[in-house]
């Protein structure tokens, strides 16, 4: 008798936990308001770590167009456009503008051997809490944000570029 009784108390109790999971799921995502990042706002500032551990912050480039660009290994759009930006970084780098490109949450081994392959010079940042991507709210990847010389976010832009297009938006942040 008494071990019916626990087990009716054990699994009773699970189902509550259980219930009150979804239901926490369900208002978190039905009730709660997000804050996407939108063309015009101030891009949030972040602080991220660059390949040789160096602190990156977002407000130090105040004054510099910023490239910022969210980005993995794994994609095959991301590693299209890789060179196209690097093409660009070195036409544009003495004009006053950066390439921030951010890895979302892969390992150092991973990245170092992409930024190699690529032969990248522009500043590669490590998100590998996926904090900065989360508070830019990103899907899917590649994203990129332009943002002019004021921190103004002047263009989101979703899914690949061709080098054009990544010329052309250089232009657009170009102080």
């Amino acid at each position: 008798m008494k071990n019916k009784k626990t087990r009716f108390i054990l699994r009773l109790s699970l189902l509550l936990i259980m219930i009150s999971a979804i239901t926490y799921t369900l208002y978190q995502h039905f009730f709660t308001e997000r804050n996407r990042i939108q063309v015009g706002d101030q891009a949030p500032d972040f602080i991220l770590e660059d390949m040789e551990g160096n602190k990156v912050q977002l407000s130090d480039l105040k004054g510099k167009g910023v490239f910022l660009n969210f980005w993995g290994t794994w994609c095959e759009p991301c590693e299209k456009e890789m060179p196209f930006m690097e093409r660009q970084y070195n036409q544009y780098k003495n004009l006053g503008l950066e390439i921030l490109a951010v890895n979302v949450g892969e390992s150092d081994v991973a990245i170092e051997s992409f930024v190699k392959k690529h032969g990248l010079t522009f500043t590669v940042l490590k998100d590998k809490d996926r904090a900065v991507t989360e508070a830019y709210d990103i899907t899917p990847i590649p994203t990129s944000f332009l943002i002019d010389n004021n921190g103004k976010v002047l263009k989101i832009i979703t899914g690949s570029m061709t080098e054009r297009d990544i010329a052309n938006d250089m232009e657009l942040i170009k102080p």
